[in-house]
């Protein structure tokens, strides 16, 4: 009960801070009022143009969100097994990892245009996350553990399931919340410089160069919520794994 005040004063605050910003501007059409951006988020939904570009971008994140992390937990779990294999991947990931999210938009958006690029772009930003949870989650098994089992059996599948995944799954729990938020973001932003059709980045251009400042915040609602669904239900899910 004192978290759930904790969390309603901090809303709070944020809305009066939204509240405070819109009187000092006292421009509606560059801060809009909360009734404004609640209307544009009521007539996003009522939307045919709006509802694609929604489920257009939800499906490019699932797509890199799938790739990436079945690619990372594979190469992580090899390198993780394999020394030589650690030591020729690290400067990919290196690089990946420091890259300017900017530059990478650009490179990609140039090799592969406005449709494909945010599927590699996304890729790129999460892959490192799935990978390097893989990678830490399998070098913290502890030998002695792995010795006895061994002993008692040679199935891997046993080893797989009993051993393997029970030691990484909160590292690919905390990948999974982590790639979510950070690939909307990196998927919007590459859809908004790429301009790529049906899209939420899109719409976001769209409502900046019409100067809709209501549709910016509802849409930047929108992703907000979204993120924070996903994040709920993953957190119930590692509880339901807990109380297993």
């Amino acid at each position: 009960m004192k978290n759930l005040s904790i969390k309603i004063s901090s809303i709070l605050s944020i809305l009066m801070i939204w509240y405070v910003v819109y009187l000092v501007i006292d421009h509606p059409l560059l801060m809009p009022s909360f009734i404004d951006v609640g209307k544009a988020f009521i007539k996003m939904f009522q939307s045919k143009i709006y509802l694609l570009a929604f489920g257009h971008s939800i499906f490019r994140l699932f797509v890199s969100l799938l790739i990436s992390s079945m690619l990372g937990i594979i190469v992580g779990f090899l390198s993780a097994k394999y020394d030589l294999l650690q030591t020729w991947i690290k400067p990919y990931i290196t690089i990946i990892k420091t890259i300017p999210v900017i530059s990478a938009i650009i490179i990609m958006y140039v090799i592969f245009g406005f449709q494909i690029a945010p599927y590699v772009i996304t890729f790129l930003m999460i892959f490192p996350l799935f990978y390097q949870a893989t990678y830490q989650g399998i070098k913290h098994i502890s030998k002695d553990m792995m010795d006895v089992y061994h002993l008692e059996t040679s199935d891997w599948y046993l080893c797989l399931r009993f051993v393997y995944l029970p030691n990484i799954r909160d590292y690919l729990l905390l990948a999974f919340y982590q790639s979510f938020g950070l690939g909307f973001k990196v998927l919007v932003t590459s859809e908004f410089i790429s301009q790529t059709r049906q899209s939420i980045g899109k719409l976001l251009y769209e409502a900046k160069v019409n100067l809709n400042y209501d549709i910016v915040f509802a849409l930047t609602i929108f992703l907000i919520l979204m993120t924070l669904c996903v994040e709920w239900f993953a957190d119930r899910y590692k509880k339901r794994l807990g109380d297993e």
